[in-house]
């Protein structure tokens, strides 16, 4: 497991206490893990994924991350409509490992009410929960 200082987190995203992240994207916004959850989770496995033009409110769970030692649920950071899926991770999942910013994206959202994403926790905020 990594120290706080050893994980790579974001400037430009927005975090949640169950360590998921958004990042705004021309009118929507990617979804994924922070580095910290895929280090605490291990090597990952399989991850479950809605279909495109499912719904969800934010904190509504979305689909389930499974690594060599857990299954944990995945949960929205921000309320709306899944408009693309990272269809890459169901034959290569360890790019949430390997890149959980960047390849290793999970969903897209076309926001129900862009306010969500404000109330998210900014990089230092995070990083502060962290280290408890």
């Amino acid at each position: 497991m990594k120290e706080v200082s050893e994980l790579r987190i974001a400037d430009d995203l927005r975090y949640t206490q169950d360590h998921e992240w958004a990042r705004q994207e021309d009118g929507t916004y990617a979804v994924g893990i922070s580095d910290y959850a895929q280090d605490q989770l291990g090597d990952i496995v399989f991850v479950e994924l809605p279909a495109v033009g499912a719904t969800f409110s934010k904190g509504q769970e979305f689909g389930t991350i499974e690594s060599v030692k857990v299954v944990s649920e995945l949960y929205m950071p921000v309320g709306g409509k899944v408009v693309e899926v990272n269809t890459g991770l169901q034959s290569a999942p360890e790019l949430v490992n390997s890149d959980p910013y960047g390849r290793g994206w999970m969903i897209r959202v076309k926001p129900a009410d862009t306010s969500d994403f404000e109330t998210l926790m900014t990089k230092d905020a995070y990083v502060a929960m962290l280290k408890g």
